[in-house]
């Protein structure tokens, strides 16, 4: 019998379907984050494929997919801290607060220091309130913000508490009215950094937005992990794909609590473990003798309790 073929690419078979784990996909330029997933559907030979926190068209690097069982930790991934490169021109505000909006405003911004830019991030770095771009995908009564900007609507968003752990300036560049400033931004998950660069431009006088943008880390995942889509396509199309297994990708997002036998089969029934010392609300990820993830555990008083189950009982 001949194997099944890709419904996408009916030149080559279908892919077995992949282990249950992460990938970590180096997103290119134009893809959105539901593009690169419906790719890796497809390479992964299953539907079951989820991402962990979206990334503008416009930019490009780390993001984190989960596949099949895997997709249960994506939550815990959503929140974790992220870093970014990113260019942000100075003297120039748009529609988007990034390079594919209209341009609104352009003000001559030679009169910007380098000390004066400082001051700026500075001001910006620590606990901040930020304002989300208006074309961001917060929902406003049930509809993404950005489709009713789209549809002509006005529309204003609530500030919400982010933290900056690191805003840091590389080089500040003039060319002719703007200056272009490259920088790194460390940050909470929520973060927008179209709105950090809008600000910036906007407590300088100047306006400011996002003309290049590159996410080198979720958490415990760097591009040093990540895979391009290219790369992915080049894995031999007869053998699955590989992943990230569940029991790494726990180990790099949570502390890890090694379990004995009895231990690791209680837990595999769904029942409660001695605590463990982590200490209340911390989640760890409880690993068996074997290797292979177990569950995800919380303290509650005396006891550990599951807050997932992956493995079953034997």
């Amino acid at each position: 019998m001949s194997p099944a073929r890709d419904p996408r690419r009916p030149d080559r078979p279908r892919r077995p379907t992949a282990p249950d784990g992460l990938l970590v996909v180096d997103k290119p330029q134009g893809w959105t984050s539901h593009d690169v997933v419906a790719r890796a559907r497809g390479l992964a030979g299953t539907r079951k494929v989820g991402h962990a926190g979206t990334l503008d068209p416009m930019a490009t690097g780390v993001l984190v997919l989960g596949v099949g069982r895997a997709t249960r930790l994506l939550a815990y991934v959503v929140g974790a801290d992220k870093e970014y490169t990113a260019t942000i021109r100075l003297g120039e505000a748009t529609t988007t607060d990034d390079a594919e909006g209209e341009l609104v405003a352009r003000t001559d911004a030679g009169a910007v220091t380098p000390e004066r830019v400082a001051a700026g991030v500075a001001a910006l770095t620590g606990d901040i309130q930020q304002v989300p771009s208006a074309v961001s995908a917060i929902k406003v009564d049930g509809q993404r913000a950005y489709a009713r900007v789209r549809a002509g609507e006005d529309v204003s968003l609530a500030a919400r508490p982010v933290t900056i752990s690191r805003f840091a300036v590389h080089e500040v560049r003039r060319s002719g009215a703007v200056l272009d400033v490259d920088v790194t931004v460390v940050c909470s998950s929520g973060t927008y950094i179209r709105a950090l660069a809008r600000d910036l431009g906007a407590g300088l006088g100047v306006g400011g937005h996002l003309t290049a943008l590159r996410r080198t880390r979720v958490g415990g995942y760097g591009l040093d992990v990540a895979r391009t889509l290219d790369a992915l396509e080049a894995e031999p199309a007869d053998a699955p794909l590989p992943t990230l297994p569940l029991a790494d990708a726990a180990r790099a997002t949570f502390p890890v609590r090694e379990l004995t036998e009895a231990e690791a089969r209680a837990l595999s029934y769904g029942q409660r473990i001695p605590a463990g010392g982590a200490g209340a609300g911390v989640t760890v990820a409880a690993v068996a003798p074997d290797g292979a993830l177990v569950a995800l555990l919380e303290d509650r008083g005396p006891h550990a309790r599951p807050v997932l189950v992956f493995a079953a009982a034997a």
